[in-house]
């Protein structure tokens, strides 16, 4: 009775049904299940990171015997062996060519792929259409589809073995998922800003550098990011293309503690796998506001 009286009472002062009162305990309950759920789905994902990282501090015979992530026996033997480099080739040669290919791709894929999303979102021309939607279908093609061809093309003009199979795609607007990033935001943008320029006597190229280029701004940063991550963690262009040992990447590198000898050395390996990986974990920190800024305000335009 008392509780019939007082569930009454707080519907009269409240105007809401006791029942109502009580649902946020049953969605803290959920909300209490659903972060566990998310905090052990986590620890799931990040195990084989925590392994590589606590592997690349063991002794070569405690690798394949211990499972847990901690070692037995620290040792940092397996650095000092990863820094003085692999087969020849020092540490530093290997990330100079890793940045080497990432910064010329990531200015290739900034430069074309803002011209030609400009095109197909400004200029009039014809099979503008036609152009776009065949760009767009090769996002579906398979890499593996086109690598003969390509392999073929760069060996008759005798690039294989340079960097520049690698770079100088990127300086095409080959890259179909940036292309239509950008043209998405720029279709966001105010064509009066455009008009405006036009009357003041600005010609395309100088609405494009003056008026569009700047606006892009958060296009171009996720660009930038993606283009970074995607060429620094890339591996099977650059081992099909790159066959001379000076030019050889990190990853190629990582490839040479198992090939030198008969016996590898997982320690070694896992140490420069730990050094490879730092510079995309700091890039990713460093960039990460504008990588969110960047998607939510590219794919939602137009």
């Amino acid at each position: 009775m008392t509780a019939t009286h007082a569930d009454a009472t707080a519907t009269l002062v409240t105007g809401r049904p006791a029942e109502r009162r009580r649902r946020p305990r049953r969605s803290l309950v959920g909300s209490i299940v659903w972060h566990v759920f998310c905090l052990a789905l986590l620890l799931l994902l990040l195990y084989p990171v925590a392994w590589l990282v606590g592997s690349s501090f063991k002794p070569g015979t405690e690798i394949l015997t211990n499972a847990t992530p901690f070692p037995h026996e620290f040792t940092i033997e397996n650095y000092q062996i990863a820094v003085q480099g692999v087969a020849g080739l020092s540490l530093w040669q290997l990330l100079g060519n890793s940045l080497t290919i990432s910064v010329l791709t990531v200015v290739g894929n900034v430069l074309s792929c803002a011209l030609a999303a400009y095109a197909f979102a400004r200029l009039r021309f014809r099979f503008r259409s036609v152009l776009f939607a065949f760009m767009i279908s090769t996002i579906m093609l398979p890499m593996h589809v086109v690598l003969i061809p390509q392999f073929i093309i760069f060996n008759e003009m005798g690039m294989v073995g340079t960097f520049l199979p690698l770079v100088l795609p990127k300086f095409l607007a080959t890259e179909a998922f940036f292309v239509f990033l950008m043209v998405q935001f720029i279709r966001g943008i105010p064509r009066d800003l455009d008009e405006a320029a036009l009357i003041d006597g600005a010609g395309p190229y100088r609405t494009f550098w003056s008026i569009i280029l700047p606006l892009m701004r958060p296009a171009l940063i996720t660009t930038t990011i993606f283009s970074f991550i995607w060429s620094w963690d890339d591996f099977f262009p650059q081992l099909i293309y790159l066959n001379d040992p000076k030019n050889f990447t990190l990853q190629l590198g990582l490839r040479l503690f198992v090939d030198q000898t008969s016996a590898s050395a997982f320690g070694p390996m896992f140490a420069m796998s730990v050094l490879a990986i730092l510079p995309v974990v700091i890039f990713f920190a460093v960039f990460q506001r504008y990588l969110v800024d960047g998607v939510a305000t590219s794919g939602l335009k137009g």
